[in-house]
């Protein structure tokens, strides 16, 4: 398989878009065939979200569907019994206790749905932890959550590149890390709300085994070209 192929199948496109129409019209002027159209909670929330899942997965486009699933165990198993069926490749759940990730697993089960666990968000700050009551350092909550999620036999977990290299000496193969935050060299963001950033190239040399690109992407005054950019940056860093 070509070189670039793998590159770009390690490469998430987050579709942030107020309507599915143009979401879908601006991944199929992408054309990354090999890429992971991620959908986010603004675009599940509109009256087309979740028909637009659907709709690119019968396309032939692996879909990430980023709910960040967290309720009672039974809501949420029955829930991501529901995005399996329209066919999404990717479904995040919070990592935060065993029966949550215990919950999706059985609502996972039988299909092809790789489940994703969420560690932290890459917003979070020292501060906001502690706001929070959480005594344990980043690092070590990531980790914990990560814990959740492999023991439970999710494919992945959801972290800052900040962790991967951690997370991969703890885990290994057992979990894919999914980083998003990813701010390419070439690229700078107005108003970034990211506090936990890394380039392509950083984040698959700690580890990461997928990056979660957005604005640069979707805001670039050329997106095709802000895409392959990024495709090359992860290329070299294989």
């Amino acid at each position: 398989m070509p070189f670039e192929t793998e590159a770009e199948k390690k490469l998430i496109v987050a579709l942030d878009f107020p309507y599915a129409d143009e979401a879908a019209a601006f991944w199929h002027r992408l054309a990354l065939p090999h890429a992971v159209a991620k959908i986010g909670l603004e675009l599940l929330m509109t009256a087309d979200g979740v028909a637009l899942v659907k709709r690119l997965a019968e396309g032939g486009a692996s879909v990430f569907v980023d709910a960040k699933l967290y309720d009672i165990a039974a809501t949420v198993e029955r829930a991501t019994a529901r995005v399996a069926a329209l066919g999404a490749a990717f479904l995040t759940v919070h990592a935060q206790d065993d029966a949550t990730v215990a919950a999706a697993v059985r609502g996972a089960a039988g299909s092809s749905l790789k489940l994703l666990g969420i560690s932290l968000l890459t917003n979070a700050r020292p501060e906001s932890l502690a706001g929070q009551g959480i005594t344990l350092s980043a690092s070590d909550l990531v980790l914990t959550r990560a814990g959740f999620a492999a023991d439970a036999g999710f494919h992945g977990i959801v972290s800052s590149a900040l962790e991967a290299r951690a997370l991969k000496s703890a885990f290994g193969s057992r979990l894919a890390v999914v980083t998003p935050g990813i701010r390419p060299t070439s690229a700078s963001v107005v108003g970034d709300d990211q506090a936990r950033t890394a380039t392509p190239a950083e984040a698959i040399a700690a580890g990461a085994d997928y990056i979660v690109v957005g604005r640069p992407i979707t805001r670039a005054a050329d997106p095709n070209a802000a895409a392959r950019a990024i495709v090359a940056e992860i290329a070299c860093a294989l």
